[in-house]
C-alpha cells in the first residue's frame, strides 16, 4: 500500500499524461467519430456554443476524476506492470461505464446504438488510462 502518492513525481507525471491521453481518445470518439450521430441528435443536446462555453467544467471534472482513478491505482500497486493497469481499467471501465450508458439512455431519448458506442468507448478509454498510468507511475 502506498500513503504517499501525492508526494510521489511519477504520480503527477502519471495523472497528466493519463489526462492528455484521455483528451485525445474523447476527441477521437466524440468530435470524429461521433459528430454526425451527434449533430442529428441535436435538440437533445444544449447549443453547441453553449456547450463549448461551458467545456471548461468538463475539464476540470474529468482532471479531478482521473486525479482519483490514479490515486486508487496506488492503494492497490502490486507492481505487476502495465497488465495490472489494464486489469484495472477494466474493473473501473465497467463499473463507471454501466451506469453512465444506462442512465444516459434511460433519461435522455438516445439511440441504443449511441449508448452501446459511449459504453465501449468508456471501457476502452478506462483500459487505456489503466495501462499507461501502470507503465508510468512507480512507488517511492
Amino acid at each position: 500500500m502506498n500513503n504517499n502518492a501525492f508526494g510521489n513525481k511519477t504520480f503527477w507525471i502519471g495523472w497528466i499524461v493519463v489526462f492528455v491521453v484521455m483528451q485525445g481518445f474523447g476527441y477521437l470518439v466524440h468530435e470524429l467519430g461521433l459528430s454526425d450521430t451527434y449533430q442529428s441528435l441535436a435538440s437533445v443536446f444544449r447549443p453547441k456554443e453553449e456547450m463549448d462555453s461551458m467545456m471548461w467544467m468538463m475539464m476540470v471534472g474529468g482532471a479531478f476524476s482521473l486525479l482519483v482513478f490514479c490515486y486508487i491505482f496506488t492503494l492497490g500497486h502490486e507492481g505487476k506492470g502495465v497488465m495490472e493497469g489494464v486489469r484495472y481499467g477494466t474493473l473501473m471501465g465497467l463499473f463507471l461505464s454501466i451506469p453512465t450508458s444506462v442512465d444516459s439512455y434511460v433519461i435522455y431519448p438516445l439511440t441504443g446504438e449511441l449508448a452501446v458506442i459511449w459504453f465501449v468507448a468508456g471501457v476502452i478509454g478506462i483500459i487505456i488510462a489503466g495501462a499507461v498510468f501502470a507503465a508510468i507511475y512507480k512507488p517511492s
